[in-house]
């Protein structure tokens, strides 16, 4: 008789690898199908937010990526925007997400997506309720309402049918999960083929001198109108990669990438090609994220340009939202709602970052380019680009990730869930929670468990015990985190403070709800109605 498994991963990539950790962490056992036996070496995916680093941190393996990071032999993470080419006197290296680094936990790091998954390939080796099968395809998948069954197959010819209570796509923008769940994608098709090189050039790298320190070299030029082409760092020093658009009249077969490469420098490098490959620019989200037991996550749920370091970040978010949700449904103590608002939660903020963070500064730029031209207008050009220049930190600070119109949580009324926000240090029901220092020394993320936390500064006993009874009703797994109202946590601006597994606070108020029971219910997805925002509640407890 077949192994039933709890949940089977299609795909292991990072996402896919994240999502395996995150399940295996939580006593989850699942099966990881992965196509390819060794990661492919293309460096891809190299900008891990701090956001990113904080999952790691709860994985157990963020100072393994650390270690296996190339930061420090090539430069800070951030990029240079150039005009024109490489020799313009035009540029800036605005200001990245060091900006939010006091709103999170952890710093972040930067290292080719070959590395981050040998780094969790190796962890999820050690986590016995995972089994890893690289070399193997899905070929189907059907399921039906009390279980999943997926067809798999490996270069040898062997076939299984395996079969489990879940199954999770996170096999990429032609995805077999939500092709055969019936998923439809929608978007933005630029119709534009891009290259991919990847190239070794002493000069370059000694061109590059010129600039601050940086990984990524973006140049804007008024012929590509819009489209980005950048350079970036790998491991080696000489080593880069190279995104452009297919200039017009080129195709795969006449196309002449060490020329393109000259103009786009308007230097004459020597170089030596490693990879070169093609993609096409398009942005692209599916319709839902859910089709009754199977789920899709990442790049099989979103597909975007490689612009502004959005794709690998985000698929890992979608894991660890998923991952906490799956375990508590397997785990008997999470309401038919929660697992419905993995798609309601993530979705909108994919959405958003698709269309107004990358197709709409496409257009954008675009425009900057047609209107603004230093050859015509030399005064009005440079004008332009100090307001161009100026708007780099604001767009870095406003990309804040939030639920506030999930079901499960507190948010305010009329509240939407959405990837623009403010950073902030109060608790906010929706966002996520940032870091401060409890009184022991230890920071409030270092008490942090894989449950629910109740977070109590001055709070009475009955009141926190109030909260553990009714948490406890409901099997739902929750520490208590008590200190005083001082030393910066009165920054959180509320003296009690749910958080959710992933971290994202679930309600925040100084004074508890009258139904405590009910917070805890609507926050693991047990009841159908939102919970109220705690200025319109009234008070049944006192707070000292």
């Amino acid at each position: 008789m077949s192994v039933m498994y709890d949940v089977i991963i299609v795909g292991g990539g990072p996402v896919g690898l994240g999502l395996a950790l995150e399940l295996g962490l939580r006593d989850v056992s699942c099966l990881l199908v992965e196509r390819r036996e060794e990661p492919q070496r293309i460096p891809k995916g190299q900008n891990l937010t701090q956001r990113t680093l904080e999952i790691f941190y709860f994985q157990g393996v963020a100072e393994d990526m650390r270690a296996a990071s190339i930061k420090s032999q090539n430069s800070q993470i951030g990029d240079v925007t150039i005009y024109g080419d490489l020799t313009s006197p035009y540029w800036h290296a605005p200001p990245g997400r060091e900006v939010v680094r006091p709103y999170y936990f952890q710093d972040n790091e930067r290292l080719p997506q070959y590395r981050t998954e040998a780094v969790l390939r190796s962890k999820v080796a050690t986590l016995p309720t995972v089994e890893a099968r690289f070399g193997w395809i899905a070929e189907s998948i059907s399921q039906t309402d009390a279980d999943v069954s997926v067809s798999i197959a490996n270069e040898e010819g062997r076939r299984e049918i395996v079969r489990a209570k879940y199954v999770v796509g996170c096999d990429g923008a032609r995805s077999i999960v939500r092709e055969q769940s019936g998923i439809e994608c929608v978007g933005t098709d630029f119709d534009q083929t891009m290259v991919l090189a990847v190239f070794r050039s002493k000069e370059l790298s000694e061109y590059v001198q010129r600039f601050p320190l940086r990984s990524t070299y973006r140049i804007m030029h008024p012929d590509l109108k819009g489209f980005w082409q950048f350079f970036g760092r790998v491991e080696a020093d000489d080593t880069w990669f190279f995104h452009a658009p297919l200039p017009p009249g080129m195709t795969k077969e006449n196309f002449d990438f060490h020329a393109m490469l000259e103009r786009a420098t308007s230097l004459k490098l020597a170089c030596e090609f490693d990879y070169i490959g093609f993609w096409d620019l398009r942005v692209s989200v599916a319709e839902t994220y859910q089709v009754g037991r199977a789920f899709i996550a990442g790049d099989a749920a979103h597909s975007h340009p490689p612009y502004g370091g959005f794709g690998v970040n985000n698929g890992l978010e979608d894991a660890v939202n998923l991952g906490w949700k799956l375990a508590a449904a397997l785990q008997g103590w999470a309401g038919e709602a929660l697992l419905q608002s993995y798609g309601t939660e993530r979705r909108p903020i994919i959405e958003e970052v698709a269309e107004a963070f990358i197709a709409a500064r496409i257009v954008e730029d675009r425009k900057f380019l047609d209107r603004y031209n230093p050859a015509l207008d030399q005064k009005q050009f440079e004008a332009a680009w100090e307001r161009f220049k100026e708007k780099s930190p604001a767009n870095a600070f406003v990309y804040e990730p939030n639920y506030e119109g999930s079901p499960i949580v507190a948010g305010p009324a009329g509240g939407v869930s959405s990837a623009r926000g403010m950073h902030a240090f109060a608790a906010r029901a929706g966002h996520h929670l940032a870091p401060q220092p409890l009184s022991s020394g230890r920071n409030v993320f270092e008490e942090l468990d894989r449950g629910f936390a109740l977070l109590a500064f001055d709070v009475e006993p009955e009141i926190v015990e109030s909260f553990r009874n009714a948490a406890s009703a409901l099997n739902v797994p929750l520490k208590v985190i008590c200190d005083t109202y001082t030393g910066k946590r009165e920054d959180y601006a509320a003296r009690l403070i749910v958080v959710r597994p992933d971290q994202y606070v679930a309600w925040a108020g100084d004074r508890a709800p009258d139904d405590i029971g009910g917070l805890f219910k609507t926050a693991v997805g047990a009841v159908g109605s939102r919970l109220s925002h705690p200025s319109t509640e009234r008070s049944s407890a006192k707070i000292i």
